[in-house]
């Protein structure tokens, strides 16, 4: 063994085993041993990702190839694992972030039936299986097979209790969308390889010199299209939201650590790509900012306390986008860390809440459970600070990285930038107030059964919020702090080429602070504004009225998809059913069989059996042949 990093392929077979295990064994395995097998595996590849990361920071990374994938006389793809900063740092985030929704889900998920609640776990590990190959591939073809692979998953998973429609409705949306994105990803991945002849990322980023602009820009804008259906971007970002209906761990599995993640690391790990196409950039900062706003505002209205973080982690991957599109690479890893932590730890902290109240996802039926959930409302609340930018919490350092970055670039870009940032305090607020304060709005039953979550599920709660807390010291800006900012320090081996190349926007430390001021105040005022406004919040039957009624049917882009787009297909679809298939296709080839059917029923004829028809027939052509001789032969 040339290199200890070669064994990196024991940490996404360890969830595969869990996967098939988990699976075929579901009708003998016990929910104990499903929930040790289904957590266990993830927990080893976590402590093998542990291993690999330090090796990475020591200097040493490493390509495996292990065999050709592909082996033609003009192609060759091999079945290789990338392990490097950009990897190492992702398998962390997608192993512990993901050991913890296991642990989660051991006792969320205990009510269901043993076969049941095996199959969920084999779906998870094999959800983290093909998350893991997606990050550690070394080339786009492996990439693209972890991509499928967290697609499938996300069907399987969204629509786990697929007895109810809208489940199975929502699964779909997500599959058939993400599909969309996917031919985008295809085809550029063609367009290289036809260009560069390879796949392989070391190749392809060598031989950019073969790209011509037209090339890269092409190239760039189709790996975004798929981007923007993996990490549910304007326009295909109506999915995630949907995509609550699966068990609340999935969502925070979904949301946090796996699929939309996907395409941030996809466009960081291209990202040499990406700086050299400057036209695609702009459209991904202003696609970024677009879907930043538009979440955010709708966000504004939601009731459903999921529905509120959904469109809050579509606003937030916005963010991530802006942060690529200004060239912030760095800045964008940055926030997918962290907000991996404060947004799995906000998911499972609301899964706590509505296992508390048996079901109930209406915030208007909530209210005054700090009482009741002292752990539950103590992390959520941390959960809250961190995504709203309060100095010190993590989601400070990230997002403020972002926005210094993009006011480099065009301070229109940061204005829009620090609006959403300002609605982002507003509405997680408002959740947090509409929950936790103010008196209990449900039914007596439902508060009579409230109570703190067991720790199997407060435990996760806790190591999170803790890393919502400092999960952002590894971050912090020279303006704050000489050479404070590690992480900056252990990427910069992937983003050299690209800032050998991009243009430099330095700012000055006292611009700086004045950017941090502007941010943390006015977040700090939509935050007690919020405070103010719901936590004596009174439930109202009145209905929204306006932009209100406007914002709370979510834009009614929905409405607008089924009505441009679902609703024409169908009739094209009902066309082509009721008139081409069944009228013209299967009336012809049903035709041309009743023709048969009915031809040989009239020549069966010929052949009755009885005597005198024959001496007839024979009488007859006789005749025929005698008038034929006489009148038409000369």
């Amino acid at each position: 063994m040339n290199n200890v990093l070669q064994i990196v392929w024991l940490i996404p077979i360890l969830p595969l085993i869990g996967f098939l295990i988990n699976g075929l064994g579901r009708k003998q395995l016990s929910k104990t041993l499903t929930g040790i097998i289904g957590s266990g595996v993830i927990l080893g590849s976590f402590l093998i990702s542990l291993f690999v990361f330090f090796n990475v920071k020591s200097g040493n990374t490493h390509v495996a190839h292990y065999f050709n994938f592909i082996n033609t006389e003009s192609i060759k793809v091999g079945f290789d694992l990338q392990i490097d900063q950009l990897s190492s740092l992702f398998l962390l985030i997608i192993t512990g972030v993901g050991f913890l929704i296991h642990v989660y889900s051991t006792s969320y998920m205990h009510e269901e039936e043993s076969k049941d609640f095996a199959k969920y776990f084999s779906y998870l590990n094999l959800f983290v299986f093909s998350m893991l190959l997606l990050v550690m591939g070394g080339n786009y073809i492996i990439m693209f097979i972890g991509w499928e692979g967290v697609g499938l998953c996300s069907y399987l998973l969204i629509g786990f209790w697929f007895t109810n429609n809208n489940y199975n409705d929502a699964a779909k949306k997500a599959f058939v969308m993400n599909r969309i994105g996917d031919l985008g990803f295809l085809l550029a991945v063609f367009w290289l390889i036809s260009k560069t002849g390879t796949a392989d990322y070391h190749e392809v980023f060598a031989n950019v010199s073969k790209l011509s602009t037209f090339d890269i820009t092409g190239i760039t804008l189709l790996l975004f299209v798929g981007a923007t259906g993996k990490s549910a971007q304007i326009p295909l970002y109506t999915w995630l939201p949907d995509a609550m209906a699966g068990p609340t761990p999935v969502s925070a599995l979904i949301h946090a650590a796996t699929m939309v993640t996907a395409g941030i690391y996809m466009i960081a790990r291209s990202n040499i790509l990406f700086t050299m196409a400057p036209f695609t950039q702009c459209v991904i900062t202003i696609i970024g900012l677009a879907t930043a706003v538009l979440a955010a505002t709708i966000a504004l209205k939601q009731n459903d306390i999921k529905k509120v973080l959904a469109y809050s982690t579509v606003s937030q991957l916005g963010y991530m986008f802006v942060g690529l599109g200004v060239g912030a690479y760095t800045g964008a890893v940055f926030h997918v860390m962290t907000h991996a932590f404060f947004k799995a730890l906000l998911f499972l902290g609301a899964g706590s809440v509505i296992h508390a109240m048996g079901g109930e996802q209406d915030m208007r039926n909530m209210g005054g459970l700090k009482k009741y959930m002292s752990i539950t409302h103590i992390t959520f609340l941390i959960g809250c600070i961190a995504i709203a930018g309060m100095p010190p919490f993590s989601g400070f350092f990230s997002k403020d990285e972002i926005l210094a970055e993009a006011f480099a670039k065009n301070p229109v870009y940061w204005g829009v930038g620090v609006l959403t940032a300002f609605m982002t305090a507003f509405y997680m607020f408002r959740l947090y107030a509409m929950t936790f304060t103010g008196k209990f709005r449900g039914t007596h039953d439902q508060e009579h059964h409230l109570h703190e979550s067991p720790v199997a599920i407060t435990i996760p709660l806790v190591i999170l919020a803790i890393l919502a807390i400092i999960g952002g010291w590894v971050g912090v800006p020279e303006a704050l702090m000489h050479g404070g900012h590690r992480l900056e320090a252990f990427l910069e081996p992937i983003f050299t080429g690209s800032n050998a190349i991009a243009a430099k926007h330095e700012l000055t430390h006292s611009t700086e602070y004045t950017l941090m001021a502007v941010s943390v105040v006015g977040a700090l005022m939509a935050l007690l504004y919020a405070w103010n406004k719901f936590s004596k919040y009174e439930k109202s039957t009145a209905e929204e009225t306006g932009l209100g009624k406007v914002l709370e049917n979510k834009w009614y882009v929905d409405e607008l998809y089924d009505a441009i787009i679902v609703k024409p297909l169908q009739s094209i679809a009902a066309f082509f059913n009721n008139v081409v298939e069944k009228k013209g296709i299967d009336g012809f080839v049903n035709g041309v069989g009743k023709a048969v059917n009915y031809g040989s029923r009239q020549i069966r004829l010929l052949q009755s059996g009885q005597v005198s028809a024959y001496v007839l027939m024979m009488v007859i052509g006789i005749l025929v042949l005698f008038i034929i001789q006489l009148f038409f032969i000369k």
